[in-house]
């Protein structure tokens, strides 16, 4: 385990990814349970509202984030200074994707429907950033034997096809696969030979005089949302907290 660690984290210098991951993913799982004790009541907790301005916390998150990234870059890729802003990135980017909402809706949709979208992707973001830290990395790795050397090519053609898989991917509208995909090519090869969603550029372009596979991407892509919405819903709630429920509409006139 310890030669595992030293040879594909340490030596290709992913320490400092791993430290921002673990803080990314703590600050956000820390946050939510702030937050969800607010909303209840609970706990010696509260918003911040300084002058009545009520200060959402993407705003440390921000800053946080820029000088992690400053620092980060001022810093290399080694030594103490570098795990110290990957930490600070790492929580500042878990304050401000945590509120990924608000920004892309520029309203407080925090307890919403809209709010999912922050949990989706925190969610993305994490798994990708795992990916990436326990993807095989030979081409940061020394003292490669001539077979690895060579197998370096077959390497990067690899992931320039597999790049070529992920694009499709995400011109069909499946984001979710082409994230994931960007690491794992059998998922964005499927995700490349499926059909699109109706509603991706790859629908519209293609599609758009082919009647049939145009109704039965949008069949698929009903019978796909009604299969998953439920459990997709439910692990959600588990993660950020169940929205708001909205007041039924009055029968009076």
């Amino acid at each position: 385990m310890g030669h595992w660690f030293e040879r594909n984290v340490i030596e290709p210098g992913k320490l400092p990814l791993l430290l921002s991951l673990a803080a990314f993913v703590l600050t956000f799982a820390i946050t939510r349970v702030i937050t969800r004790m607010i909303r209840a009541g609970k706990g010696p907790f509260g918003n911040i509202t300084p002058g009545g301005v009520h200060v959402h916390h993407v705003v440390p998150g921000v800053v946080l984030s820029v000088i992690g990234g400053f620092g980060a870059v001022a810093s290399g890729d080694h030594g103490f200074a570098a795990g110290a802003c990957a930490v600070v990135f790492g929580i500042g980017a878990g304050l401000v994707l945590d509120e990924f909402a608000l920004i892309l809706h520029m309203d407080d949709v925090y307890w919403t429907e809209q709010g999912r979208q922050s949990v989706e992707v925190v969610v993305l973001t994490a798994a990708l950033v795992l990916l990436l830290l326990g993807g095989f990395s030979p081409l940061g790795v020394d003292d490669l034997s001539d077979d690895q050397e060579q197998g370096r090519v077959g390497l990067v053609l690899t992931l320039v096809v597999n790049f070529c898989f992920v694009l499709i991917a995400l011109f069909k509208g499946k984001v979710r696969m082409a994230v994931v995909g960007a690491l794992v090519p059998f998922v964005a090869l499927i995700g490349a030979v499926r059909l699109a969603r109706p509603a991706s550029m790859w629908a519209k372009r293609f599609y758009r005089n082919r009647h049939r596979a145009r109704a039965r991407s949008v069949l698929r892509a009903y019978h796909h949302d009604v299969r998953w919405a439920g459990p997709r819903r439910r692990f959600q709630d588990l993660i950020g907290g169940a929205p708001d429920r909205l007041p039924a509409p009055s029968s009076k006139p």
